[in-house]
């Protein structure tokens, strides 16, 4: 079972920008596609971006909150994989958590394997 944690989060000013990472242990990265999904006061788990175990053809969501704005990427000899945000909003304030799944949905939470505790950035002049 892979350990997952994050890192990276904390306040930032609207318009900044914060890199988040997602340290694997336990079992081959290699294996994983990892995604990023996030939680806000009230409101339900959001999918962020997911990417393969390759690294090519990152996903990412659908809806304007983020296209464009942030990217996901992985180092398998690190085990990590990152989130940059930029041009971050107020709205953008949410615990973030990385998660890990052999085979999966990418955008559908139920069919990860493995989630980390999550990372919480706030967004706030």
């Amino acid at each position: 079972q892979v350990h997952l944690v994050e890192s990276g989060g904390g306040l930032v000013q609207p318009g900044g920008s914060l890199r988040l990472s997602c340290q694997a242990s336990g079992s081959l990265f290699s294996d994983y596609e990892m995604g990023w999904f996030r939680q806000a006061p009230g409101k339900e788990r959001e999918f962020i971006a997911a990417i393969s175990w390759s690294g090519g053809m990152p996903d990412y969501a659908d809806s304007d909150s983020v296209k464009g704005r942030f990217t996901i990427s992985r180092d398998n000899g690190k085990n990590t994989v990152y989130l940059q945000m930029n041009a971050l909003k107020p709205d953008d304030t949410a615990v973030y958590y990385c998660a890990a799944c052999s085979i999966c949905t990418p955008f559908n939470p139920a069919e990860y394997d493995a989630w980390g505790k999550g990372t919480l950035v706030t967004v706030s002049s």
